[in-house]
C-alpha cells in the first residue's frame, strides 16, 4: 500500500496509516523483530519502519499486494535457496499479503543480520585501535 507522501515520525504512526488487515501483519512482523532483537532501536529511515543495531538491520514497508521486507543484499543472498517462492531483489523480499508471513524464515534472517552487524562493528572497532 503506497502512502500519501506523509512524513511519519514513528513506526506506530506508519502502521496506523495502513488498512486494518495490513496493520495486523505489520504488528506481527514488528513484534517478531522486537522479540529477536530487543536491544535494537526503532526508527523511521527513508520513510520505512527500520530496526537499527550497529547500523540498519532490516526495514519493512506495506505495498498494495505485499509487504516489502528489506534485510539488505547480504540477508537476501544468504537465504536465496529458501526464498525461491518469493519475489526478491538485491536487498528485498516481497511477502504476499495473501499468504501468512514466514515467521521462522524472517526470524532466521533477522538473526543473521544481527550477527553480521555485530561482527562488522567489531571489525571497525578493531581497525580503530
Amino acid at each position: 500500500m503506497e502512502t500519501n507522501k506523509t512524513e511519519f515520525k514513528t513506526i506506530d504512526d506508519y502502521i496506523a496509516s495502513t488498512p486494518p488487515e495490513i496493520q495486523e501483519k505489520l504488528h506481527g512482523l514488528r513484534t517478531l523483530i522486537k522479540k529477536e532483537v530487543p536491544e535494537a532501536q526503532e526508527k523511521m529511515s527513508w520513510q520505512m519502519p527500520t530496526f537499527y543495531l550497529h547500523g540498519n538491520l532490516v526495514h519493512f514497508f506495506a505495498h498494495k499486494h505485499h509487504i516489502g521486507f528489506y534485510p539488505g543484499a547480504s540477508g537476501v543472498a544468504a537465504f536465496q535457496d529458501e526464498l525461491t517462492n518469493y519475489k526478491t531483489s538485491k536487498g528485498g523480499i516481497q511477502l504476499p499479503l495473501s499468504q501468512p508471513l514466514p515467521f521462522d524464515l524472517i526470524r532466521r534472517i533477522v538473526q543473521f543480520r544481527v550477527a553480521e552487524n555485530i561482527e562488522n562493528a567489531r571489525q571497525k572497532a578493531k581497525k580503530k585501535k
